[in-house]
C-alpha cells in the first residue's frame, strides 16, 4: 500500500503480557512449532500487499483464533517476518507493501518466494494497489491466473483462498470505491473457471459488511475493527481447509505417495590420488521436497573428505551420507540442488565413479 503506517491493535492484556515475555527470549507463539514426533504442520502463506503485511494485524488475530479452535499443527510461512501487532503469533508472511499483483506476475517474483517457503495453502488478498492505479480487472485477473499457475507448479495440491478485496475510499481517489466493486464482481467467475478438484480456489468475501468510514484509518488500511472483520471472514474458510490436512501426505492411507528425488554423480576434475566431484539432487515427484539425504558409495576404495553445500557423515566402510544444508533442502517439483566434495583415492584407482541414492522428505 502507499501508506504503510503502523496501526495499533487492541490487545488482550494476557496475550500482550505473554508476547512481552516470550519475544525478548526469542520464543515463538504458542503452537508455532509442532511437537516432537508430530506430523508436518500445514504451511499457510498470507499473500498480498500492506493490508496483509504492514503490519497486517488480522494475521495475529487469525492465528490465535485458529489455535483456540484446536488447529495447532499450522505454520504461517513467508519471506517477510512479523511486523509487530503486540500479540504473540506466527508472523511470517508474504505481504509486500506497495506491490501490485500485476507487477508480481509480470516480473515473476512469486516462484522464488514459493520455493523458499513451500506453502500448502495460500491466503491471498491482493490487487488493492492495482485498483488504485486504474489497472483493469482483466489485467488483474490475468495476473491472478498466472500466480495460481505458479503456485501449482510449486505444489500441485495447492489450495487457494482468494479475497473479494475490502472496500477502498481514499481521499485522493474518488473513483476507487466503484473500481473495487467492479473488480470484486468479476472474482467469483474467475475462481470458478480456475478451480480444480485437486487444487481448489475458494472465494472469501471480505467486502460485504466492511465500512471504510469505521473499519479503516485512511479509507484503505484496516484499523482494529477492520482487522477483526478480516480475520473473522478468513477463519471459517481456512479452518475448513486445515481440517482436511495436507494433500499428498504419505502418512495418509487415502493419499498417494509423497515426494521422491534422484541423485546424479559427475567428476569435475581428477589428479593423482584424488578427485573433485559434484552430485545433483532433483525432485522427481509432483510434490514439494522439504529435505533430502543422499548416500554416496565411492568406487575403488575412494573416500569422501571435504564437502560443501551439505552435511557429511561417513561410515567405517567409506559410505558417505549427505543431508541438505539449511538453505537448499526445499525443492519444488523438478527443481534441483547440488553439493560438491573432494575424495581421496588409491593411486591405482580408475576413472572416478560412485553409486549415489537419494531419499526425499516431504
Amino acid at each position: 500500500m502507499r501508506d504503510t503506517r503502523l496501526l495499533r491493535l487492541r490487545t488482550l492484556p494476557l496475550l500482550g503480557l505473554l508476547a512481552a515475555l516470550l519475544l525478548p527470549l526469542g520464543l515463538t507463539a504458542p503452537g508455532a512449532a509442532a511437537a516432537p514426533g508430530a506430523a508436518d504442520p500445514v504451511r499457510v502463506m498470507p499473500l498480498g500487499d500492506s493490508i496483509t503485511g504492514s503490519p497486517g494485524c488480522w494475521r495475529a488475530l487469525l492465528w490465535n483464533q485458529l489455535l483456540d479452535a484446536g488447529h495447532t499443527d499450522i505454520d504461517f510461512v513467508g519471506t517477510l517476518p512479523t511486523q509487530g501487532c503486540g500479540v504473540a503469533h506466527d508472523g511470517d508472511n508474504e505481504g509486500h507493501g506497495g506491490e501490485l499483483v500485476t507487477n508480481v506476475a509480470d516480473q515473476n517474483l512469486l516462484p522464488a518466494r514459493l520455493a523458499a517457503t513451500l506453502p500448502d495453502i495460500v491466503v491471498m488478498h491482493f490487487g488493492t494497489n492495482d485498483v488504485w492505479s486504474s489497472v483493469s480487472p482483466d489485467r488483474i485477473l490475468t495476473a491472478y491466473t498466472k500466480l495460481v499457475g505458479q503456485m501449482r507448479e510449486s505444489n500441485p495440491d495447492m489450495r487457494v483462498l482468494v479475497a473479494q478485496i475490502i472496500p477502498m475510499n481514499p481521499s485522493t481517489c474518488a473513483a476507487c470505491a466503484q473500481r473495487v466493486v467492479d473488480f470484486n464482481a468479476r472474482v467469483p467467475a474467475w475462481a470458478a473457471a480456475t478451480s480444480t478438484d485437486r487444487s481448489p480456489v475458494t472465494v472469501v468475501d471480505q467486502w460485504t459488511g466492511f465500512d471504510t468510514a469505521t473499519d479503516t484509518y485512511d479509507g484503505v488500511h484496516p484499523n482494529d475493527a477492520g482487522n477483526e472483520k478480516i480475520a473473522a471472514r478468513w477463519f471459517p474458510a481456512l479452518s475448513a481447509l486445515l481440517g482436511q490436512g495436507v494433500p499428498g501426505d504419505p502418512d495418509d492411507p487415502d493419499e498417494p505417495g509423497g515426494a521422491t528425488c534422484t541423485a546424479s554423480f559427475r567428476a569435475v576434475s581428477t589428479w593423482q590420488g584424488g578427485y573433485q566431484a559434484e552430485v545433483t539432487v532433483r525432485n522427481t515427484s509432483a510434490a514439494p521436497v522439504k529435505g533430502w539425504t543422499v548416500t554416496v558409495v565411492p568406487a575403488d576404495g575412494a573416500r569422501v573428505g571435504q564437502l560443501w553445500n551439505g552435511t557429511l557423515s561417513t561410515a567405517a566402510d567409506g559410505t558417505a551420507t549427505v543431508t541438505n544444508a539449511n538453505w537448499n533442502g526445499a525443492l519444488a517439483p523438478d527443481a534441483s540442488a547440488a553439493f560438491g566434495f573432494i575424495a581421496t583415492a588409491p593411486a591405482t584407482s580408475s576413472v572416478p565413479a560412485a553409486t549415489v541414492d537419494c531419499t526425499a522428505t516431504s
